[in-house]
């Protein structure tokens, strides 16, 4: 199978399907990236711990740091003691809290939007069914739930100093008083 065959497959698999994580699973938050494929998450208790990338979401999917995922244990490991299975997005997280699976852990934690936004939701958590809001529509088109890379540092454009300007000030005048000096 091709990588691209292979990306298309992993993409679809990870998008489409709302899992639900078994007796042996557990749900889990990405605290950070030391590297080689691992990650080290943290439980809705606060025990934090080791879990490595599966093959097949190498360099398909990405993870960091505030995103929740499902692992499934790992018994013999010393250090790493989980693997991830499943990596939880926005509407997934939305179907866990509607089925009453989400750990109580993480109810009170703030999702990665309403960190980016700065401020939490004032009704404290999602829209009830039969309510709806003057902005569905613009819920619906709204392009906030796309990925922004927060391992990067934003460009910073500067403008020139004063210092710069005063030298080629200085540089005009005297370009000035040269060309009068000559005629």
């Amino acid at each position: 199978m091709s990588q691209a065959t292979k990306r298309k497959h992993v993409v679809k698999e990870a998008l489409g399907d709302y899992v639900t994580p078994t007796e042996n699973q557990q749900i889990v938050r990405v605290v950070s990236s030391p590297g080689n494929n691992l990650h080290e998450a943290a439980t809705s208790e606060g025990e934090r711990f080791l879990v490595s990338m599966p093959t097949k979401f190498r360099k398909n999917l990405w993870i960091k740091r505030g995103d929740f995922v499902i692992v499934d244990p790992i018994e013999e490991g010393d250090k790493v003691k989980g693997e991830i299975s499943f990596i939880l997005y926005r509407d997934n997280i939305h179907h866990l809290k509607k089925l009453g699976l989400w750990p109580k852990g993480f109810q009170d934690n703030p999702t990665s939007e309403e960190r980016k936004n700065g401020e939490p939701r004032k009704d404290g958590g999602e829209e009830k069914e039969g309510e709806c809001s003057e902005n569905s529509e613009s819920e619906e088109d709204d392009d906030s739930d796309l990925f922004v890379n927060t391992n990067h540092r934003t460009n910073y454009h500067y403008s020139e100093s004063e210092d710069e300007s005063e030298d080629e000030d200085e540089e005009k005048e005297e370009e000035e008083e040269g060309g009068k000096n000559s005629v």
